[in-house]
């Protein structure tokens, strides 16, 4: 499996950004696809995942109701949708794709592929 991800760039306190994950060559469905991010200096965190059988979705405590994850399995992409962003938002956010048990979402080690990245810039 491949992963596109797109859509960060520069945007101020208090904007909204919609980043994609397109994925090419395996059976999309069937993946658990989660957002991760890196912000300068700092560990690779869990943002929020889509889990693959039920699409059910989940989320780090400081995003929730900010962000929303969400599916299309006829285009293969995920999205993440942010909105009310914050500078301390701002990181390297990656796509990963992979089969975790529900208790291990957030362990990035359980996920086979990654997204190239793309950067989030929030300014104050």
């Amino acid at each position: 499996v491949q992963l596109q991800a797109s859509g960060g760039g520069l945007v101020q306190a208090g904007g909204s950004l919609r980043l994609s994950c397109a994925a090419s060559g395996g059976t999309f469905s069937g993946y658990t696809i989660t957002w991760f991010r890196q912000a300068p200096g700092k560990e690779r965190e869990f943002v929020a995942s889509s889990f693959r059988s039920s699409s059910n979705t989940y989320y780090t405590d400081s995003v929730k109701g900010r962000f929303t994850i969400s599916r299309d399995n006829r285009k293969n992409t995920v999205y993440l949708e942010m909105n009310s962003l914050k500078p301390e938002d701002t990181a390297v956010y990656y796509c990963a794709a992979g089969r975790p048990i529900l208790s291990s979402l957030t362990d990035k080690n359980g996920y086979y592929y990654w997204g190239q990245g793309t950067l989030v810039t929030v300014s104050s």
